[in-house]
């Protein structure tokens, strides 16, 4: 994978995205009421990839905190590069540009840098973002996925998105994309959940032979959110193993667990709201893990999510990761 000087990757579609991303995924109102400012200090310490989400309901926060990065001369909006996501309630596809505008207006933005499908499983379309039945259940939907994706390709092509991709699929799932008859585009890249307790090398080997770039979420472990995070799991920065190797470089374990992804040609996503964190997590791109290093860290692999998307158990396309 090659970095340029701005830290940034060239993807398929000739488009560049910077390696290291900021996301703004909030559980809770308090986190929520921070993400505004969190963004701002972000872009003060030099962040330019900021990740959202329709389902996050923070766009119109995120949206306020550029705009007035750029009102006051930091930034210019061709700067940043955002990443929005299509729900899984607007995967027919006469609702993905819905979807997409309801974005672009929270945001005042006039386009997203790239929009990705957040995952492949629908849900039925309405105004609840997560449909539940009288029982409780999450409503499926069943959408052919490839229509989804024409509807994705006439976004880019109405010039409100410069790049497109997906999240969560796995590699069945983008051959499904692949393998499209008339396809247009192919996507830039796959968001998927990718830390050294998980670390996709299957998919990552499959999506390096499609020129697609894999992206990592939860690349720290995740934020332990009780409604989508296994509590029994362990916390990844607490592990010794990555202990010793951060020692050695004399780095956090969160800047190894972030080394190891771009070393591995990952784009990697981190959330934090004190400055002190992502000032340090900046620093990713001053130090380089020995091979040795990077083999241990691999050996850490236990095949574990953090996610428990135990509510979408039954989708037909579930599972999201089939390694």
């Amino acid at each position: 994978m090659e970095l340029d000087k701005d830290h940034c990757i060239k993807m398929n579609d000739g488009n560049k995205i910077p390696a290291l991303g900021f996301g703004t995924y909030s559980p809770d109102e308090v986190q929520k009421s921070k993400c505004e400012e969190a963004t701002k200090v972000a872009i003060e310490v030099g962040f330019r990839h900021i990740d959202g989400a329709f389902v996050y309901g923070i766009e119109e926060a995120v949206g306020r905190a550029i705009q007035e990065k750029i009102a006051d001369g930091t930034i210019k909006r061709d700067d940043i590069f955002y990443t929005g996501k299509l729900w899984s309630t607007f995967h027919r596809p006469e609702l993905v540009r819905s979807c997409l505008e309801q974005s672009l207006k929270k945001l005042k933005f006039e386009y997203l840098d790239l929009f990705i499908i957040h995952n492949p499983m629908s849900l039925k379309p309405g105004t609840d973002t997560f449909p539940k039945d009288a029982n409780g259940k999450l409503i499926f939907d069943v959408v052919d996925l490839r229509q989804t994706w024409e509807a994705m390709e006439a976004c880019k092509d109405a010039g409100l998105v410069k790049s497109i991709g997906v999240s969560n699929f796995n590699i069945r799932q983008l051959e499904m994309i692949l393998n499209k008859p008339g396809l247009k585009y192919k996507p830039v890249l796959n968001q998927v959940e990718c830390h050294p307790y998980l670390k996709q090398s299957k998919l990552l080997a499959f999506c390096k032979s499609k020129d697609i770039l894999l992206e990592a979420y939860c690349a720290l472990g995740s934020q332990r959110d009780k409604m989508w995070v296994d509590q029994s799991t362990p916390v990844l920065l607490e592990d010794p193993v990555l202990g010793a190797i951060a020692k050695k470089y004399n780095r956090s374990p969160a800047l190894v667990a972030l080394r190891y992804q771009l070393q591995r040609g990952i784009v990697v996503l981190f959330k934090t709201y004190t400055r002190k964190r992502l000032e340090e997590n900046f620093q990713v791109f001053d130090f380089q893990l020995s091979e040795e290093d990077m083999k241990t860290i691999d050996g850490m692999n236990k095949n574990r999510s953090f996610v428990n998307l135990e509510p979408f158990l039954g989708h037909p396309q579930f599972p999201i990761i089939d390694e």
